[in-house]
């Protein structure tokens, strides 16, 4: 049975101060509010992955994630984060291939498999984001694109790797744009990248495969769009940096 999963990405923002606020606020509600069967996972700065790590404490459905790695190993990188780095912290999971990350820092295919090899190698599990632009949308050529960028950067890797990737979803034409697809366009695209996922790795492997939404998902829409047979939870970006949004978010199953 695959994982229900609720991420919440960060992106840049969040002051220590500010940082630690929310984590105290999310994992105390998180408790008090006993949700269960639901993975929530915080993917802060950098900076905040030691003491997000130390609220955290050990909450049982509570993960650290980070929002990126290195393509490289180690060495002389200045800025650079290393898988192993990461990983050395605590750190279960890591974002790769995000839109921005792509769009803003020309991250291709074939350098987010060697991103997502790396995180394999150092014990973190990805969370790999796909998604079109609405150019493609409107051309009607998303299926196609967005398998694409599967096929390019998971599909060598072993079953057994394979198994520890979570997909993430994104239509980016409704990130911070206060678009949302539908849940039937949710829906549609994430039974095509399941289809997908079984043509190559098998039924099983894709059954058990989490694929996230990401895109402008808020309270108000998420127990629509989770209500979906194989969407299975959200990565959240701007409602997570709101205590009560993320928590009623991930309890929305």
């Amino acid at each position: 049975m695959r994982k229900k999963i609720v991420a919440g990405n960060w992106k840049m923002n969040m002051t220590f101060d500010e940082g630690q606020k929310l984590t105290s606020e999310i994992v105390n509600m998180y408790k008090d509010e006993n949700v269960k069967d639901v993975v929530a996972i915080l993917n802060p700065p950098f900076p905040h992955i030691f003491p997000v790590k130390k609220l955290i404490g050990g909450v049982e459905g509570i993960s650290l994630g980070a929002q990126n790695c290195s393509d490289k190993e180690a060495g002389a990188f200045t800025g650079e984060v290393s898988a192993k780095i990461i990983a050395s912290f605590g750190v279960e999971y890591v974002i790769l291939g995000h839109s921005e990350r792509r769009e803003y820092f020309q991250e291709d295919n074939e350098i987010l498999a060697t991103k997502v090899k790396e995180a394999l190698a150092n014990g973190l599990k990805p969370i790999f984001c796909c998604g079109e632009s609405l150019d493609i949308r409107t051309a009607g050529t998303h299926e196609p694109n967005v398998k694409f960028q599967l096929t390019q950067s998971l599909f060598d890797l072993s079953p057994e790797d394979f198994s520890k990737i979570t997909i993430a979803y994104e239509p980016i034409w409704a990130i911070g744009t206060g678009k949302t697809a539908t849940a039937d366009q949710a829906q549609e695209m994430h039974a095509a990248l399941r289809r997908h996922i079984a043509s190559h790795y098998g039924k099983e492997i894709a059954d058990n495969t989490s694929i996230l939404y990401g895109g402008s998902c808020n309270p108000k829409n998420a127990q629509e769009i989770f209500s979906k047979p194989d969407v299975d939870g959200g990565l959240i970006g701007g409602a997570s940096l709101k205590s009560r949004d993320f928590v009623d978010i991930i309890k929305s199953f």
